[in-house]
C-alpha cells in the first residue's frame, strides 16, 4: 500500500505494510489536518482511533511512518525528537509501525507548525 503526504513546500510517498493499523487508515484516506511539530518529528491527528498494537515501539528509524495510539496521530521522524537520546527517533510513547518513506525523510523538515497536511493513497 502506498500513500502520499503533502504540505505546501513538499511531498513524500510511504509504502505501508499490511498492518491493522496501516489498513484503518487507508481505508480513512483521505485525511487533511494541520502539522504539529517536536523536534525533528511531524505529527498530526487523523480522526482515527485504533488499538496499539503487540508490535509497537518508541524508538524507530528516521523515516519511519508510525501511529501514535495515544494521539490518534500519524508520527513521522526524521530525526532526533526532544527526549531523544543521541541521534535516535524517540517518539512520545510505543507507536504502531506502519511502514516507510520511500524518498528522503528529511524533506519533513520544511513543514511548518500549522501547515495544512494531507494524506492520499497513491
Amino acid at each position: 500500500m502506498q500513500i502520499r503526504i503533502s504540505w505546501p513546500a513538499g511531498q513524500l510517498t510511504a509504502t505501508l505494510e499490511e498492518t491493522p493499523t496501516s489498513k484503518a487508515l487507508v481505508e480513512a484516506l483521505p485525511i487533511s489536518a494541520s502539522a504539529n511539530t517536536w523536534g525533528e518529528e511531524v505529527y498530526f491527528d487523523t480522526g482515527l482511533s485504533v488499538a496499539l498494537e503487540h508490535d509497537a515501539q518508541q524508538v524507530v528509524a528516521p523515516g519511519t511512518v508510525a501511529f501514535w495510539t495515544d494521539g490518534d496521530a500519524l508520527a513521522l521522524p526524521y530525526g532526533p525528537t526532544p527526549i531523544a537520546r543521541g541521534d535516535e527517533c524517540r517518539l512520545a510513547s510505543p507507536c504502531n509501525v506502519l511502514g516507510s518513506f520511500d524518498g528522503d525523510p528529511r524533506l519533513l523538515s520544511t513543514v511548518r507548525d500549522g501547515d495544512p497536511i494531507r494524506v492520499e493513497r497513491v
